[in-house]
């Protein structure tokens, strides 16, 4: 669906291409920015499946002032115009603690909309590209985000499912614009709906309690945000600690965890975010979970004003679904049947809310130990998402 026009002649500094009237406009001030941020919803309009990212937490990522990541990442945003009207949009990221971790030189590309038009898309990558090239990048991969916790990876299958707040939408048209671009399969992730029992499997609970037991173990009773809230400086420690084999992982900053402590722990409620301790207080494994916020920010078109606010804080108290977000345990208590505690808490946690289905949201086609928690359960496979990459020549990205 095509987006509405925006009244904004293209600057005569913008960049003209070889299609009549299709213009590229790097994004230079925040209303621009602005623009940039909610050309994806315009284009969306009126779509089933997907969901608008929340304004201020996109606003709050893609500012330089405002963002942490900025302390080791360089970024670029441009947009395209077919005339006056808002066509496409791209941003590119060059994450320099990725490439000290990884030792890999790539550019990430995200935030990524187009409409179905080959010249737009094409326009859009050469900007990247050419950047790339300036840059010495041997390679351009994405979509990815600034971190691991941002919106990641192309919808290929499922374009018919009703999306997350932590995931991207996009049209079927996309993966082939890029396939003609020449870029192609990194690595997938897949995404599972999961049937929740009405009542605790009872196999679960008794081996949560027998694990509690032998790993000498106990459940934070936590019965305020306030109280859990003491516990996220070890909660992201153990992230860091967790992910840190996982593709494209990069460490999360001191200032970087403040931030999203701030940004999303107000909307988490305790029961539904089981957190296990050892003897001595250290924390061995979390689950973060939510209530699914995917139709109250289709209602409020990912706008807090004026009625936002509303529909988010109904979601969180009536809803029939659930996101699992974030899952860790500590690398020592693996393979012990720490995550049956957590399933069987959250679980719980369900039937009392009378949440009748989860959303696992994506988790890498090789991660066979988080797949296999879902053993005991009904589950979808039904969507799946990709990263996709491109490898610059190597006179091309050597070139100054």
């Amino acid at each position: 669906m095509c987006a509405a026009p925006i009244r904004q002649r293209p600057p005569a500094a913008a960049e003209k291409t070889h299609t009549v009237n299709l213009y590229i406009r790097e994004v230079l001030d925040h209303a621009t920015l602005k623009v940039f941020i909610r050309f994806g919803n315009r284009l969306y309009a009126g779509n089933p499946c997907h969901v608008p990212a929340l304004f201020p937490d996109e606003y709050n990522t893609l500012r330089r002032d405002r963002n942490p990541a900025f302390d080791h990442c360089q970024a670029r945003y441009w947009m395209a115009y077919l005339g006056e009207k808002p066509v496409g949009r791209i941003a590119a990221i060059l994450n320099h603690a990725h490439i000290q971790k990884w030792g890999q030189r790539y550019m990430r590309f995200g935030w990524l909309d187009f409409v179905d038009d080959r010249h737009v898309s094409a326009a859009l990558f050469q900007q990247v590209e050419n950047w790339a090239s300036e840059m010495h990048c041997t390679a351009i991969h994405g979509p990815l985000g600034f971190t691991d916790l941002d919106r990641e990876g192309m919808l290929v299958e499922g374009f018919d499912e009703l999306g997350t707040l932590a995931t991207i939408y996009n049209f079927p048209y996309y993966p082939a614009h890029l396939e003609a671009l020449g870029y192609t399969k990194d690595i997938d992730w897949l995404e599972y709906e999961i049937s929740v029992p009405p009542q605790p499997d009872p196999r679960i609970a008794r081996l949560a309690d027998i694990v509690l037991r032998r790993c000498h173990l106990k459940v934070l009773q936590a019965r305020s945000k306030s109280q859990l809230l003491a516990y996220a400086p070890a909660l992201f420690e153990l992230i860091n600690a967790e992910y840190e084999h996982l593709y494209g992982v990069v460490p999360l900053t001191q200032k970087q965890i403040e931030s999203y402590v701030h940004q999303y722990f107000g909307f988490v409620s305790p029961d539904l975010v089981p957190v296990i301790l050892d003897e001595n207080d250290r924390m061995v494994a979390f689950g973060i979970s939510m209530p699914s916020l995917s139709r109250a920010l289709q209602k409020s078109g990912g706008e807090l004003f004026p009625l936002g606010f509303w529909h988010l804080l109904r979601a969180l108290r009536r809803s029939d679904r659930l996101d699992l977000y974030l899952v860790a345990v500590r690398s020592e208590y693996q393979g012990m049947g720490v995550n049956a505690v957590l399933i069987d808490r959250i679980q719980r946690a369900c039937n009392r809310r009378g949440i009748r289905f989860a959303e696992t949201n994506p988790e890498l086609e090789n991660n066979h130990l988080v797949q296999a928690q879902w053993k005991h359960f009904n589950t979808r496979q039904h969507k799946r998402r990709r990263c996709f990459i491109k490898r610059l020549e190597a006179d091309q990205a050597l070139r100054a």
